[in-house]
Protein backbone atom coordinates (compact mmCIF):
# COMPACT_ATOMS: atom_id res chain seq x y z
CA UNK A 1 0.00 0.00 0.00
CA UNK A 2 2.93 2.36 0.37
CA UNK A 3 2.29 3.54 -3.06
CA UNK A 4 -0.70 5.40 -2.18
CA UNK A 5 0.10 8.99 -1.71
CA UNK A 6 -3.41 10.16 -0.47
CA UNK A 7 -6.30 8.10 0.67
CA UNK A 8 -9.88 7.92 1.47
CA UNK A 9 -10.53 6.22 4.75
CA UNK A 10 -14.33 5.22 5.34
CA UNK A 11 -14.73 4.10 8.57
CA UNK A 12 -17.85 2.59 9.98
CA UNK A 13 -19.29 4.56 13.10
CA UNK A 14 -19.21 1.73 15.28
CA UNK A 15 -15.64 2.03 15.37
CA UNK A 16 -15.90 5.03 17.74
CA UNK A 17 -17.86 3.31 20.20
CA UNK A 18 -17.73 1.18 23.21
CA UNK A 19 -18.09 0.50 26.70
CA UNK A 20 -21.92 0.73 26.21
CA UNK A 21 -21.11 4.11 25.07
CA UNK A 22 -21.86 5.59 20.89
CA UNK A 23 -18.86 7.55 21.12
CA UNK A 24 -16.09 6.32 23.31
CA UNK A 25 -13.00 8.09 24.10
CA UNK A 26 -10.37 4.88 23.93
CA UNK A 27 -11.94 4.03 20.80
CA UNK A 28 -11.57 7.54 19.39
CA UNK A 29 -8.07 7.94 20.48
CA UNK A 30 -7.49 4.50 19.67
CA UNK A 31 -8.56 5.33 15.69
CA UNK A 32 -7.00 8.92 15.91
CA UNK A 33 -3.35 7.27 16.90
CA UNK A 34 -3.58 5.39 13.50
CA UNK A 35 -4.61 7.92 11.19
CA UNK A 36 -2.24 9.82 12.83
CA UNK A 37 0.91 7.50 12.55
CA UNK A 38 -0.20 7.08 9.03
CA UNK A 39 -0.15 10.59 8.18
CA UNK A 40 3.31 10.92 9.93
CA UNK A 41 4.59 9.00 7.20
CA UNK A 42 3.49 11.36 4.55
CA UNK A 43 0.48 9.76 3.32
CA UNK A 44 -2.35 12.69 2.91
CA UNK A 45 -5.52 11.25 4.50
CA UNK A 46 -9.13 12.09 3.98
CA UNK A 47 -11.72 10.43 6.77
CA UNK A 48 -15.36 9.81 5.95
CA UNK A 49 -17.33 7.91 8.99
CA UNK A 50 -20.72 6.66 9.12
CA UNK A 51 -23.28 7.38 11.56
CA UNK A 52 -24.17 3.51 12.68
CA UNK A 53 -23.10 3.86 16.56
CA UNK A 54 -25.57 6.51 16.43
CA UNK A 55 -28.76 5.81 14.09
CA UNK A 56 -29.91 3.41 11.92
CA UNK A 57 -32.18 4.94 9.92
CA UNK A 58 -34.44 1.85 8.79
CA UNK A 59 -35.50 1.35 12.57
CA UNK A 60 -36.47 4.84 12.79
CA UNK A 61 -38.99 5.43 9.67
CA UNK A 62 -42.22 4.25 10.91
CA UNK A 63 -44.67 6.83 9.28
CA UNK A 64 -41.32 9.54 9.04
CA UNK A 65 -40.02 8.87 5.00
CA UNK A 66 -36.32 7.59 4.39
CA UNK A 67 -35.75 11.38 3.43
CA UNK A 68 -36.40 12.53 6.69
CA UNK A 69 -34.66 9.95 9.13
CA UNK A 70 -31.84 10.08 6.41
CA UNK A 71 -31.25 14.14 7.88
CA UNK A 72 -30.89 13.21 10.63
CA UNK A 73 -28.75 10.06 9.89
CA UNK A 74 -26.43 12.95 8.64
CA UNK A 75 -26.04 14.78 11.39
CA UNK A 76 -24.96 12.10 13.46
CA UNK A 77 -22.02 11.69 11.20
CA UNK A 78 -21.19 15.05 12.06
CA UNK A 79 -21.40 15.08 15.05
CA UNK A 80 -18.76 11.42 14.60
CA UNK A 81 -16.21 13.98 12.65
CA UNK A 82 -16.39 16.89 15.46
CA UNK A 83 -15.52 14.74 17.93
CA UNK A 84 -12.77 12.79 16.32
CA UNK A 85 -11.35 15.99 15.62
CA UNK A 86 -10.66 16.50 19.05
CA UNK A 87 -8.91 13.22 19.00
CA UNK A 88 -6.73 13.66 16.02
CA UNK A 89 -5.55 17.03 17.23
CA UNK A 90 -4.61 15.69 20.96
CA UNK A 91 -2.15 13.25 19.01
CA UNK A 92 -0.90 15.71 17.29
CA UNK A 93 -1.86 16.29 13.91
CA UNK A 94 -3.86 19.53 12.15
CA UNK A 95 -7.64 19.01 10.94
CA UNK A 96 -10.17 20.44 8.59
CA UNK A 97 -13.48 19.26 9.08
CA UNK A 98 -15.99 19.33 5.87
CA UNK A 99 -19.72 19.00 5.42
CA UNK A 100 -21.75 19.61 2.31
CA UNK A 101 -23.01 22.39 4.16
CA UNK A 102 -21.60 24.96 6.76
CA UNK A 103 -22.50 23.52 10.30
CA UNK A 104 -21.47 26.04 12.40
CA UNK A 105 -18.84 26.56 14.19
CA UNK A 106 -17.87 22.61 14.11
CA UNK A 107 -17.94 22.21 10.17
CA UNK A 108 -17.11 24.21 7.26
CA UNK A 109 -18.91 24.16 3.53
CA UNK A 110 -17.06 20.92 1.28
CA UNK A 111 -14.66 22.76 -1.26
CA UNK A 112 -12.94 20.95 -3.07
CA UNK A 113 -9.73 23.13 -3.75
CA UNK A 114 -9.36 24.07 -0.23
CA UNK A 115 -9.78 20.68 0.93
CA UNK A 116 -6.84 19.36 -1.32
CA UNK A 117 -4.77 22.20 -0.34
CA UNK A 118 -5.06 20.92 3.45
CA UNK A 119 -4.35 17.74 2.24
CA UNK A 120 -1.01 18.96 1.12
CA UNK A 121 -0.39 21.23 3.89
CA UNK A 122 -0.70 17.77 5.88
CA UNK A 123 -3.84 17.97 7.61
CA UNK A 124 -6.18 15.50 8.02
CA UNK A 125 -9.41 16.09 6.25
CA UNK A 126 -12.44 15.03 8.72
CA UNK A 127 -15.79 14.80 5.80
CA UNK A 128 -19.26 14.55 7.66
CA UNK A 129 -22.68 15.08 6.38
CA UNK A 130 -22.41 12.12 3.70
CA UNK A 131 -23.45 13.54 0.43
CA UNK A 132 -25.72 16.31 1.37
CA UNK A 133 -28.51 14.35 -0.11
CA UNK A 134 -30.97 11.57 1.29
CA UNK A 135 -31.40 7.97 -0.05
CA UNK A 136 -27.05 8.51 -0.29
CA UNK A 137 -24.86 6.35 1.85
CA UNK A 138 -21.71 6.86 3.47
CA UNK A 139 -20.38 4.52 1.38
CA UNK A 140 -21.83 6.58 -1.88
CA UNK A 141 -20.26 9.96 0.02
CA UNK A 142 -16.89 8.32 0.47
CA UNK A 143 -16.64 7.46 -3.11
CA UNK A 144 -17.50 10.79 -4.19
CA UNK A 145 -15.04 12.54 -1.93
CA UNK A 146 -12.39 10.58 -3.02
CA UNK A 147 -13.10 10.61 -6.86
CA UNK A 148 -13.18 14.79 -6.00
CA UNK A 149 -10.25 14.68 -3.93
CA UNK A 150 -8.39 12.82 -6.42
CA UNK A 151 -7.46 10.19 -3.56
CA UNK A 152 -5.55 6.70 -5.14
CA UNK A 153 -7.77 4.64 -3.12
CA UNK A 154 -10.82 4.21 -1.05
CA UNK A 155 -9.66 2.19 2.01
CA UNK A 156 -12.81 1.10 3.86
CA UNK A 157 -12.48 -0.36 7.37
CA UNK A 158 -15.16 -2.93 8.28
CA UNK A 159 -15.68 -5.66 11.09
CA UNK A 160 -14.19 -8.22 8.80
CA UNK A 161 -11.09 -8.92 6.71
CA UNK A 162 -12.51 -8.58 3.58
CA UNK A 163 -14.74 -9.19 0.92
CA UNK A 164 -16.92 -12.62 0.84
CA UNK A 165 -19.26 -14.30 -1.00
CA UNK A 166 -21.98 -14.47 1.67
CA UNK A 167 -21.73 -13.35 5.35
CA UNK A 168 -18.86 -14.59 6.88
CA UNK A 169 -20.47 -14.32 10.11
CA UNK A 170 -23.99 -16.18 9.45
CA UNK A 171 -22.15 -18.77 7.05
CA UNK A 172 -19.03 -21.11 8.11
CA UNK A 173 -18.85 -21.75 4.20
CA UNK A 174 -18.16 -17.95 3.28
CA UNK A 175 -15.68 -17.62 0.64
CA UNK A 176 -13.00 -15.08 0.66
CA UNK A 177 -11.75 -13.03 -2.25
CA UNK A 178 -8.19 -11.46 -2.50
CA UNK A 179 -9.33 -9.75 -5.36
CA UNK A 180 -12.17 -8.75 -7.24
CA UNK A 181 -13.70 -6.63 -10.19
CA UNK A 182 -16.31 -3.89 -9.17
CA UNK A 183 -18.44 -5.15 -11.68
CA UNK A 184 -18.77 -8.57 -10.14
CA UNK A 185 -18.91 -7.16 -6.52
CA UNK A 186 -22.57 -5.42 -8.09
CA UNK A 187 -23.56 -8.60 -9.85
CA UNK A 188 -22.91 -10.40 -6.70
CA UNK A 189 -24.92 -8.14 -4.58
CA UNK A 190 -22.58 -8.32 -2.10
CA UNK A 191 -23.30 -5.75 1.01
CA UNK A 192 -19.85 -4.82 2.20
CA UNK A 193 -20.26 -1.33 0.22
CA UNK A 194 -23.36 -0.52 -1.60
CA UNK A 195 -23.63 -0.42 -5.57
CA UNK A 196 -23.73 3.06 -5.96
CA UNK A 197 -20.84 3.46 -4.51
CA UNK A 198 -18.93 0.34 -6.15
CA UNK A 199 -20.78 1.80 -8.93
CA UNK A 200 -18.99 5.12 -8.58
CA UNK A 201 -15.67 3.78 -8.10
CA UNK A 202 -15.72 1.74 -11.36
CA UNK A 203 -16.82 4.39 -13.44
CA UNK A 204 -13.74 6.46 -12.15
CA UNK A 205 -11.15 3.69 -11.91
CA UNK A 206 -11.51 3.97 -7.87
CA UNK A 207 -9.74 0.92 -6.16
CA UNK A 208 -11.58 0.16 -2.99
CA UNK A 209 -9.92 -1.95 -0.37
CA UNK A 210 -11.67 -3.41 1.63
CA UNK A 211 -10.58 -4.51 5.51
CA UNK A 212 -10.78 -5.51 9.14
CA UNK A 213 -10.03 -2.55 11.20
CA UNK A 214 -11.91 -3.86 14.39
CA UNK A 215 -7.73 -2.84 15.84
CA UNK A 216 -6.94 0.56 14.65
CA UNK A 217 -3.31 -0.81 14.58
CA UNK A 218 -4.78 -2.36 11.16
CA UNK A 219 -4.72 0.72 9.36
CA UNK A 220 -1.10 1.08 9.81
CA UNK A 221 -0.41 -2.96 9.15
CA UNK A 222 -2.32 -2.72 5.65
CA UNK A 223 0.37 0.86 4.47
CA UNK A 224 2.71 -1.54 5.54
CA UNK A 225 1.46 -5.08 4.16
CA UNK A 226 1.33 -6.82 6.98
CA UNK A 227 -2.51 -6.31 6.89
CA UNK A 228 -4.29 -8.03 3.84
CA UNK A 229 -7.54 -7.20 2.46
CA UNK A 230 -9.33 -7.66 -0.43
CA UNK A 231 -8.61 -5.13 -3.31
CA UNK A 232 -11.68 -4.20 -5.83
CA UNK A 233 -10.18 -2.97 -8.90
CA UNK A 234 -11.91 -2.03 -12.20
CA UNK A 235 -10.55 -5.18 -14.05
Amino acid sequence: MAQYKRILLKLSGELLSGEGRALAASSMANVAAAICEVAGRGIEVAVVVGGGNMLRGRDHQGARSQAEVDQVGMLATVLNVAMLRFHIEDAGRSCAVYAPRPVFPVAAAFERKQAIADLAAGKVVLLGGGTGNPYFSTDSAAALRAIELDCDAVLKGTTVDGVYDKDPNRNDDAVRFDRITHDEAISRGLQVMDQTAFALCRDRSMPVVVFDLRLPQNLVGLIDGTVQGTVVTRD
